[in-house]
């Protein structure tokens, strides 16, 4: 159970979650500063407005990552810090941070991979119409192709998007991300000007870059399935995945609309937002299909008059499935993580095996895959053992993918540093780092050791238990 030494062993953060200074440098409002400063949407009223404290400790932030000798740094560019109107001129301040961000991570020989958009839209497009306006594809590609302008000389891979998934449903349909509204319509339009701005996005980079440096686009395609054999079990836990998975395959990847789509969201739309060349231009396969993986869930038919539940997802709010009202999700069971999500690497294994099956060769990456468990510090350390089994599970079934001939090329750990989790604010603890947020002292923990080794070694056989002593 070995890797390559081509394989990359990354990590990840996003913007939002990480950076700080949100009024700094010229940086202007995303939707996640106003859903912060809405009563009631995140927990303990928590904000980023400072969270790591990136933006000014970067330098040191690789400096661990150096130390932890991982290969690529997965991060986002933060749009409204670099072009504070989001449309028109840049701000030279904000390029001049991811510059230096990305030249620090070379200087230690650590690959920077820039994410273009991971949920943080400047205020100003949604006060517009945000994601149920299609001109905010088109602004996602100016935006795109000034940022390959500016940084294209220092970025080693490019992603459009990070989960649109959870952007158009959880942000527009269930209310629990930003801009925290309910309209399944409008989650709809999302799902489609997101797709619509990947296409535009990779053109762009595509314009300015030529085909020499990757462009990925991640997903969070999800493993569902029935809760018994009975048909009406196995449409139900279909039209989930046709919700969560072929919305975002299907028009970039196969350069269709689904017919399950239309069908199961009828009663909402008629999609005449698609307009004609609307496909052709989604349609643009990345080099890299970006895979995001944390749970499996069950779904069955709903009985009558009960209520779809989340899916396991550790959201509240209405439900994110459109046009899903009569399929319903199975507790979780056994061990689950601080979130309440399953443990299941085999998942992660059948999910790459179907990506392979379908499309032959296309090259991926797991750019998220990690745990939230309540860490402690007790003498400078964190024995966080049950991330440490976690990681190997699921690595190894990375690497049980990659033996049955899954084109799998790297895997980056969510996440580096414990961070704002969205509506969970800081009550959740993700990072293989622990951050105190008063002082802002890090301090890595037993599973950054493990994977320091496991870097070191490429074996997972062999990464034994010395990292348990490392001072």
């Amino acid at each position: 159970m070995t890797f390559s030494k081509q394989f990359v062993l990354g990590t990840a953060t996003a913007s939002y979650q990480v950076e700080g200074a949100v009024a700094e440098g010229g940086r202007t409002p995303s939707i996640w500063d106003t859903m912060c400063r809405t009563p009631g949407k995140v927990l303990g009223g928590d904000t980023g407005d400072v969270a790591c404290d990136q933006y000014h400790l970067f330098r040191d932030d690789v400096a661990l990552m150096a130390d932890l000798e991982v290969d690529a740094y997965r991060f986002s560019i933060s749009w409204s810090r670099v072009i504070p109107d989001a449309v028109g001129p840049i701000n030279p301040e904000g390029v001049a941070y991811y510059r230096a961000l990305c030249e620090e991570l070379h200087s230690r020989g650590i690959k920077a991979v820039a994410t273009l958009y991971h949920w943080d839209l400047p205020q100003v497009l949604e006060d517009r119409g945000g994601w149920t306006n299609r001109e905010t594809a088109f602004a996602f590609a100016d935006y795109a192709r000034a940022m390959a302008t500016e940084l294209g000389d220092v970025v080693d891979m490019w992603s459009t998007l990070n989960e649109p998934w959870c952007s158009s449903y959880l942000g527009y349909a269930s209310g629990v991300h930003a801009p925290g509204r309910t309209d399944d319509l409008a989650a709809l339009q999302a799902v489609h000007h997101l797709n619509l701005a990947h296409g535009l996005g990779q053109r762009a980079l595509r314009e300015v870059l030529g085909k020499d440096v990757p462009v990925c686009l991640t997903l969070n395609l999800h493993v569902v399935d029935p809760a018994s054999d009975a048909p009406e079990d196995v449409a139900a836990a279909r039209r989930i995945r046709v919700v969560g998975n072929e919305a975002f395959l299907g028009p970039v990847m196969d350069g269709v609309l689904p017919d399950e789509l239309r069908e199961i969201t009828r009663d909402i739309t008629d999609w005449s937002f698609v307009q004609d060349g609307d496909l052709e231009l989604c349609h643009q396969v990345p080099d890299v299909l970006g895979i995001n993986y944390y749970s499996t869930s069950r779904a069955r038919q709903a009985d009558a008059g009960e209520l779809a539940s989340s899916g396991g997802h550790g959201e509240t709010g209405a439900s994110p499935w459109v046009g899903c009202d009569d399929v319903t999700f199975l507790p979780v069971e056994g061990p689950t993580t601080q979130m309440g999500w399953n443990i299941e690497p085999d998942g992660l294994y059948r999910l790459l095996m179907e990506v392979e099956q379908r499309y032959p060769g296309l090259e991926m990456m797991i750019t998220e895959n990690g745990a939230g468990f309540d860490d402690e510090v007790v003498g400078g350390r964190v024995h966080d053992i049950r991330r440490v089994d976690y990681l190997r599970g699921h690595l190894g079934a990375v690497e049980r993918a990659v033996a049955d001939g899954a084109n799998v090329t790297g895997y980056f750990l969510w996440s580096l540093l414990d961070n704002f989790e969205w509506s969970w604010g800081y009550s959740k603890t993700f990072g293989m780092v622990h951050v105190d947020y008063e002082t802002q002292q890090r301090t890595p923990k037993d599973s950054a050791y493990w994977y320091r080794d496991l870097s070191r070694t490429r074996d997972l056989e062999t990464v034994g238990d010395a990292w348990v002593a490392v001072p």
